[in-house]
């Protein structure tokens, strides 16, 4: 495979082929991320890709599922991301699901039409990062939308028959707005009604603006109980028709995965616990990104 730079990919994906379509993010401002800083955003060459392709067609026959790479493959202009789709049907006929990072940005550039077309060959998940359901937060991270067009651009992923698996990270409103933080990215939840929730702890990364904001002591980084806490608040104010809630992230404190709303209760009820101090939380020096 012709890689460049880091690679990255949902958990979900660690199985699948990871197949590097694009490099680095369409986007690539938000303040709390450094995994694309240094990578000027770009298109790969279909050559490479078509070799990749076939490198996969010898070598990777036992993954049935395929990753598109790096941030925002989905912003590829939808004749060429179909050639690229179709010659993955038609080398890897054993894959059965494409998966892609999308934000609303990407997702807006394509019409419903064009997003049925993509899951009709294959694209079968998109994993969008909303990070937050607050306004204020969003803009402060630079994050490039607002709430609204996250749910607008969420709904139409799900309109499209395409699963939808969304991001969001505790403790990125800081303590003033933890709890505005909690309710809001809640009811933005509720209103996309995602099929998957990934809920991780945000960890600061050196060389992004939030790392330098904390060390000038401009944004307090939240304790366990303080994350658990804002974890709590968000999933009593999430309601998904029938979505997964995972916690279990390394850089969670404590593992949740919790099948909405049948599981709401009991995963409180773990919460709650766990902040009385009768459930265990992961130390510290084991939390990673």
């Amino acid at each position: 495979m012709h890689y460049e730079g880091m690679i990255i990919r949902p958990p979900s994906e660690a199985g699948s082929i990871l197949l590097q379509v694009t490099l680095g993010c369409s986007h690539n401002k938000c303040t709390f991320c450094g995994t694309f800083r240094g990578k000027r955003f770009n298109i790969k060459k279909d050559d490479i890709i078509f070799q990749d392709i076939e490198f996969a067609r010898e070598n990777c026959r036992r993954q049935n599922r395929l990753f598109i790479c790096d941030g925002d493959a989905l912003i590829v202009p939808q004749k060429r991301l179909i050639a690229i789709l179709e010659r993955i049907r038609e080398r890897l006929p054993w894959v059965e699901r494409v998966g892609v990072y999308a934000n609303t940005k990407s997702i807006k550039m394509k019409t419903d039409e064009q997003l049925r077309e993509l899951k009709d060959l294959g694209v079968k998940i998109a994993y969008m990062g909303l990070e937050s359901g607050d306004d204020v937060v969003l803009k402060d991270i630079r994050k490039g939308a607002t709430a609204q067009k996250m749910i607008d651009q969420g709904r139409r992923v799900k309109a499209a028959g395409i699963k939808l698996s969304v991001t969001v990270l505790l403790g990125l409103g800081g303590r003033e707005r933890s709890a505005v933080h909690a309710m809001e990215t809640g009811r933005v939840l509720s209103a996309m009604d995602p099929d998957f929730v990934g809920a991780l702890s945000l960890m600061l990364i050196p060389g992004t603006e939030l790392h330098d904001a904390h060390e000038a002591g401009e944004f307090p980084i939240l304790g366990p109980e303080e994350m658990l806490t804002e974890l709590g608040q968000m999933i009593a104010a999430t309601t998904l028709t029938d979505g997964l809630f995972h916690a279990n992230h390394a850089s969670n404190y404590l593992p949740i995965r919790a099948r909405m709303p049948r599981d709401k209760e009991k995963t409180l009820e773990l919460i709650s616990q766990a902040l009385q101090g009768n459930v265990p939380l992961k130390p510290e020096h084991m939390r990673a990104l």
